[in-house]
């Protein structure tokens, strides 16, 4: 029983305190609009289809497990807190579970074109912001689960933690620790913000912090002058946008999206990086770089020499809690014409490693507090705005690695949908047991020839697995 109440306490703190980050707000507020949408699908595929009755009660046990899947945002009627997660009194585990059939054959291909459909539906911002589809009718009588959620209630990370305490134990659970917890209005937000304001000990330690600050940097002047100086010259480089050249491939772009998967083998992927001392995502990231040059190749065109990537970066420490978001963006040109995989790879550590170590990494944790304060068609532009000037977005999670079932049946592969906030192709990877399982998300006005694309991703890949065959050599 102490597994299970370790469990217990960890589904009862998913997703962190009830105030939203400034980041998180920002992400809530820009959803209004389809160009900073940044609602995600997470899809797994079934080896059978489930008893739709046992399907729809483990989807409701793991809400009662979980409370903060049974929040919904509340907003202060004008910006000057963060919205919060509040306790929604008419929570009902039926606005949140449906059941899509796919009309037969039920191929894989269908599959994705009705996760392109679900992908357009708005969810009600009036309660909790999640959904989960049962797919079914699918080939050899399998099934797919479609979990769609709002970035704010979660990064990638804390998703895969999510399904750790979904699938827990083959479905057995602990029963749900019981906390009271604080229901929130839009008029009580703005009450507590007067509140705060007026508080005399929040000032106070405002005061002390100003002055403990101060202290230092008259005992410490050399070090203070030296570290600002630091952090400002980092900050430039994280405002800098990197100088790409965009190819006529990339440069329209449109609102529209087309989903494709891709299976990698885990383990020969860390092979041919190993093979040219890199890493499971600097390979991942050199394939994607492959795939876009061959694209350009296969259709004529001349490969930009320099592609804008965009990727996150995790600042979860071990005592973080589970789910939310703790990331950080970071942004580089990446060579778009290089044929030598292994010199891509290197290319891509160099960047990534370099922007890790910048004093000003997290400088949207600092910046956002004020954004926020924007009126949200400035957040809108603002943000359209940042996203646009990337060519590709990658993203890289490290999935479960055992098996899992969802009422009673077997997960085969887990794929992340990712949202595409402007940029011409977001790519995502889970690792689920020794398959990287690849959920595309392109623009079909980058890239309108679907077999086209989907032959030279999968080259890409064929480029970068073939340095283990090299290095044996």
């Amino acid at each position: 029983m102490e597994h299970f109440r370790e469990v217990s306490d960890e589904a009862n703190d998913w997703g962190g305190p009830a105030q939203m980050s400034a980041w998180e707000a920002l992400m809530w507020r820009a959803e209004t609009d389809r160009r900073t949408r940044s609602t995600g699908m997470l899809l797994e595929t079934l080896d059978s289809e489930p008893d739709w009755h046992r399907f729809r009660e483990a989807v409701a046990r793991t809400a009662q497990r979980i409370p903060r899947l049974r929040d919904r945002v509340v907003e202060p009627s004008i910006p000057v807190v963060q919205p919060v997660w509040s306790p929604y009194a008419a929570f009902d585990v039926a606005d949140h579970v449906r059941r899509v059939p796919i009309s037969a054959p039920g191929t894989h291909r269908q599959l994705l074109e009705q996760c392109e459909v679900e992908w357009d539906r708005v969810m009600d911002r009036s309660k909790p912001p999640w959904e989960v589809i049962l797919f079914t009718g699918l080939e050899d009588g399998k099934a797919a689960m479609g979990f769609r959620c709002h970035h704010s209630l979660s990064d990638g990370m804390g998703l895969i933690q999510l399904l750790r305490l979904a699938h827990v134990s083959g479905g057995r659970t602990a029963p749900a620790a019981q906390h009271p917890r604080r229901g929130f209005t839009t008029g009580g937000l703005m009450v507590d913000a007067a509140r705060s304001a007026l508080n005399p000990a929040n000032a106070l330690k405002l005061t002390r912090t100003g002055v403990g600050t101060a202290v230092h940097t008259a005992a410490n002047p050399i070090e203070s002058i030296g570290s600002a100086s630091r952090y400002v010259r980092s900050l430039t480089r994280m405002l800098q946008n990197p100088e790409g050249d965009v190819s006529a491939v990339l440069s329209t772009r449109s609102s529209g999206h087309r989903l494709s998967t891709l299976d990698i083998p885990l383990h020969e992927l860390k092979a041919a990086s190993a093979a040219v001392g890199g890493s499971v995502n600097d390979a991942f990231v050199a394939a994607i770089l492959g795939g876009v040059r061959r694209y350009h190749e296969l259709v004529g065109e001349v490969a930009s020499e320099r592609v804008v990537v965009a990727m996150p970066v995790s600042l979860r420490r071990e005592n973080d809690p589970l789910g939310g978001n703790r990331f950080a963006g970071i942004r580089f040109a990446a060579p778009g014409a290089e044929h030598d995989p292994a010199v891509r790879i290197h290319t891509v550590r160099e960047h990534v490693l370099r922007a890790r170590e910048e004093p000003a990494i997290g400088f949207l944790d600092q910046l956002s507090p004020a954004l926020t304060r924007l009126p949200t068609p400035l957040i809108i532009e603002l943000s359209a705005n940042l996203t646009a000037s990337s060519d590709v977005q990658i993203s890289n999670i490290r999935g479960l690695t055992e098996s899992v079932s969802l009422a009673g049946a077997q997960v085969t592969r887990t794929y992340p949908l990712g949202p595409r906030p402007g940029v011409a192709m977001m790519v995502a990877m889970i690792t689920y047991g020794d398959v990287c399982c690849l959920g595309i998300n392109v623009d079909p006005q980058c890239f309108p020839d679907a077999d086209t694309f989907e032959k030279a991703l999968t080259e890409g890949f064929d480029e970068v697995l073939a340095l283990t065959a090299e290095d044996s050599r």
